[in-house]
């Protein structure tokens, strides 16, 4: 959902910003502006000084613009730190005993979970990532059932098997999951 919203929006900002910037840059080179435009022509300015103070007078003026601005900033600090956020678990922390323990890359961790969840009876697609901390991490999984498939049956062998493998590798004492179940779509089956 974020990745969408991330485009969304930078579109519309990179949208806004071609049209205004190059109808200001072909109306300087002298293209003749349409009437309902914002300005008139090559010479004219995007805002005249009583545009600029028509508000000025009015209590309400800078209070609003403080506050549409304050807005503003709050919700670019809000996407920025949205988009700098790391969701998925780089590296996971396993105990070796020695009280220094080594690190294991969460994306290899993720590859074998994912192949082994794939690898299991009805399973059509997986999709396996870790979040949460490198000390105690989550595991979320999405399977793509097929349509033969038992949920129960397939969700007993990935707990048993694929999850309980990644946690006895990695040493973790649990591997809390979170398993998101969808059932494939396929064509009708005909009958004679």
């Amino acid at each position: 959902m974020q990745r969408i919203a991330n485009r969304v929006l930078l579109g519309l900002a990179g949208l806004l910003l071609v049209v205004l910037g190059g109808s200001v840059l072909a109306i300087g080179l002298g293209v003749e502006p349409p009437s309902w435009w914002i300005h008139d022509g090559r010479h004219d300015v995007l805002l005249s000084d009583a545009d600029r103070a028509r508000w000025r007078a009015d209590g309400w003026w800078w209070p609003a613009v403080i506050a549409a601005l304050a807005v503003a900033v709050l919700l670019a600090l809000w996407w920025l730190t949205a988009v700098l956020r790391r969701r998925r678990l780089a590296e996971v922390l396993v105990d070796t005993g020695d009280g220094e323990g080594a690190l294991l890359r969460g994306r290899a961790l993720e590859g074998v979970l994912t192949a082994e969840a794939g690898a299991l009876d009805g399973v059509r697609g997986a999709q396996a990532s870790l979040i949460g901390r490198r000390s105690t991490p989550e595991a979320r999984v999405r399977l793509l059932l097929e349509p033969h498939a038992a949920p129960a049956e397939t969700l007993t062998g990935l707990t048993a098997e694929a999850l309980a493998h990644a946690k006895d590798s990695a040493g973790l004492t649990s591997l809390p999951a979170e398993v998101h179940l969808r059932a494939a779509k396929h064509a009708a089956e005909r009958v004679n």
